[in-house]
């Protein structure tokens, strides 16, 4: 899987303050890291207008991603802040000979395969405000209420071949392509615990929850960091998932999944 270059929010200020306390003095946090996840999907697109649709499993077509990119800045005084994060996804494969996709959810005849060509480009933007609670001297925490806005555009081609089934000779090749924009409200908490008594060690980590135009979408990090006098170099595992609404589109659900490596910059 290529590496993704991100800019996350995931990281809470490096300077451990008193929960409660108030700090006039904004500090920053830019992160950037390698990703390497894994993805997986579904998808179904209608052969012809009004006939059996075309379902096929993004995970069994896609094995690496063509582009991504990822941007964030978050900033806190203490006790409020705020965070934006952007990513931009290009990806998809092409597969030939291919036997899986289904016809109308059931299973296609034994003689039946398909060259498939499945693509994804979208906006990913999270963005909102946060508030730190009083804590324990080694826990920062800081809960989270915002907005996560998905404006995806995908697509997917088809040409089977042998035993069509259901589908007759007019849907044996196509293309479908849509574009649509998901607004989600989300709510969620992040932080780090330290570790030791040198202060160099702690364990960040991230979780949001929303829903909206879309039936549920989620992600969550953890991980382990070390500090510098800089900032710090952090190794974290990150998901993000999306169900979709039932007959909202040709995607039904979404998921990355997997590791990250990155330097966290702090001013």
């Amino acid at each position: 899987m290529a590496a993704l270059l991100v800019l996350l929010p995931f990281s809470a200020a490096h300077a451990q303050q008193a929960g409660g306390s108030s700090v006039s003095e904004w500090r920053y946090g830019l992160s950037v890291y390698g990703y390497f996840p894994s993805l997986s999907g579904s998808s179904s697109a209608p052969t012809t207008p009004g006939g059996p649709t075309i379902d096929v499993s993004a995970d069994k077509i896609i094995d690496a991603l063509k582009f991504t990119f990822m941007g964030s800045l978050d900033a806190n005084n203490g006790r409020y802040g705020f965070f934006t994060d952007f990513i931009y996804l290009d990806l998809g494969e092409s597969k030939q000979g291919s036997r899986n996709f289904t016809i109308n959810r059931g299973q296609i005849p034994a003689s039946t395969s398909a060259d498939l060509s499945w693509d994804l480009k979208g906006v990913l933007w999270t963005f909102g405000g946060e508030y730190r609670v009083p804590t324990d001297p080694k826990l920062t925490l800081d809960v989270l209420a915002g907005a996560r806005m998905f404006s995806l555009k995908p697509s997917l081609r088809w040409s089977i071949h042998g035993d069509l089934g259901p589908i007759d000779a007019a849907g044996r090749t196509g293309a479908a392509e849509t574009k649509e924009t998901l607004w989600d409200g989300i709510v969620g908490a992040k932080g780090r615990y330290a570790v030791g008594e040198s202060g160099k060690w702690s364990l960040p980590f991230y979780v949001d929850v929303g829903t909206g135009e879309s039936s549920l979408t989620w992600q969550a990090a953890a991980g382990l960091s070390y500090a510098f006098s800089w900032g710090e170099l952090t190794g974290m595992w990150r998901y993000i998932s999306y169900d979709m609404k039932s007959n909202s589109g040709p995607l039904e659900e979404l998921r990355f999944n997997g590791p990250m490596l990155g330097a966290t910059f702090r001013w």
